[in-house]
């Protein structure tokens, strides 16, 4: 593991001095309560925009995730787990090739345009794939190449649709915006899948990527029709060569971002493949058809929508938070990989489907809040491509083991590595930062953590007594 660093306990510095540590909480964050209430940044005229464009969207990309999935399966190949694990690595792939340079763009341009361009490329992207399907022209290489198209789009789209949260609330509201962006994705979540299912038994998965062309305009109105002197001033950065080596410098001075990104790069790169896995599952071990399917990413979102709606309402996000969740996530995935029947593994998916939400939103509110905003493009960039970058290398895997050793097995590879390294990244955080655990009991019984921040609190309070 990195060097140790011991978080909450540094004082500030310059903006343009990378540091070593984890950041103590922003000075410019006013002291509140650490809930809030769960829509509280939809106050926010811009971020309501925000939040229903991106909620009808996201419904469209859903549903075409499930169609991608289905037509690759049973359309362009025989029941395949390595092309659709090839599919999602070059969709993927692109994260990993050209995240810096959006991490940097991320800071420098209006982000409002930018992803106006992004939206409609992702569009424009989905219409050109309907239309060959539509035409029976389609074939396997040409959603390869769709994939890795996508995925370039969706490169640049990703660090910038990140960071444009802190553009439109205040600083102390940005973890219940990360949160509501959350409960806006997994809403549509539950929506899109169910209804590509429907959809692809009624007219073919054809009309699904044209109609997901369509609702891309959703976000674009919304960006539109912003009110653009009510986004928040940001800090000015100059072209200059080696930006993102700064930024890449910045991060591996802060143990606790590195943390993070490693916990989140392990899960994401074996254990976030639900794409793979759950169409393998639902297909081959259980021999069901495209509206069960759909309905299994349905009843995930259900339990992510929770997820969501339960990280919105937390005001201070911790590293724990990642670490915990990190590990139910893996004991939950360990649960649906050892399901009975196909009721057992749908119902399992609302725990695994909670768990990872958790972990995703608590590290990207966690990243976003604890990081400088001169930095927060480019090491959002970072944090992008970890999450989505390692797909590449992890789902074409994952699609072998599905092939060659059963759906189960593609879900285990990814399960116990999750478990493993939340173990050992809290092993270490208990050594490096001095993080101590208790169990209580009190009813109901509950673990108690007091690391560095926690005993600084609890000494000022005791010198304040006295």
């Amino acid at each position: 593991m990195p060097g140790a660093g011991v978080p909450g306990t540094e004082r500030p510095v310059p903006v343009t001095t990378p540091r070593s540590g984890p950041m103590p909480e922003p000075t410019t964050q006013p002291k509140r309560r650490d809930r809030v209430g769960m829509f509280h940044s939809l106050r926010y005229f811009n971020y309501r925009l925000w939040f229903f464009g991106a909620l009808v969207a996201n419904t469209g990309t859903w549903a075409q995730r499930v169609a991608q999935g289905w037509l690759v399966l049973t359309e362009l190949t025989d029941d395949s787990g390595v092309a659709m694990g090839i599919v999602t690595g070059l969709q993927f792939l692109p994260a990993l090739l050209f995240s810096p340079l959006a991490g940097v763009i991320a800071d420098r341009v209006d982000r409002r345009k930018l992803l106006m361009l992004t939206q409609g490329a992702m569009g424009a992207l989905a219409l050109a794939l309907g239309v060959l399907v539509l035409t029976d022209v389609v074939e396997l290489w040409m959603v390869y190449g769709f994939a890795f198209l996508l995925g370039v789009a969706s490169a640049f789209d990703g660090p910038v649709r990140q960071t444009f949260v802190s553009d439109m609330v205040e600083p102390g509201d940005l973890p219940n915006a990360v949160g509501l962006n959350s409960t806006s994705f997994n809403i549509a979540r539950m929506i899109g899948p169910g209804l590509a299912g429907l959809a692809i038994a009624w007219v073919g998965t054809g009309w699904v990527f044209v109609a997901n062309g369509v609702l891309f305009g959703a976000t674009i109105l919304a960006l539109s029709a912003m009110r653009v002197g009510e986004l928040r001033e940001r800090v000015s950065i100059p072209r200059a060569r080696g930006q993102f080596r700064e930024g890449l410098d910045y991060v591996r001075n802060r143990t606790d971002l590195i943390v993070v990104m490693v916990t989140v790069g392990v899960v994401s790169s074996l254990g976030m493949n639900q794409a793979v896995t759950q169409g393998v599952m639902a297909r081959v071990e259980f021999g069901r058809g495209p509206e069960e399917f759909g309905v299994l990413g349905s009843i995930m979102a259900i339990g992510s929508l929770a997820g969501a709606l339960m990280a919105a309402r937390r005001r201070s996000p911790r590293v724990r938070t990642v670490l915990l969740a990190a590990f139910a996530f893996g004991v939950a995935s360990i649960g649906s990989a050892l399901s009975p029947s196909y009721l057992w593994f749908a119902i399992s998916l609302v725990a695994v489907g909670f768990t990872v939400l958790t972990m995703l939103t608590s590290a990207n509110a966690t990243i976003q809040i604890s990081t400088e905003p001169a930095y927060r493009g480019r090491v959002m960039s970072l944090y992008m491509m970890v999450l989505l970058g390692t797909a590449p290398v992890g789902a074409p895997f994952v699609g072998w083991v599905a092939e060659q050793f059963g759906p189960r097995a593609s879900i285990l590879v990814g399960a116990v590595p999750s478990v493993l390294v939340a173990v050992v990244a809290a092993l270490w955080a208990r050594r490096a930062w001095g993080v101590q655990f208790a169990f209580r009991r009190q009813a109901p019984g509950h673990i108690q953590y007091e690391g560095p921040r926690e005993r600084a609190a609890r000494s000022a309070e005791e010198t304040r007594e006295t």
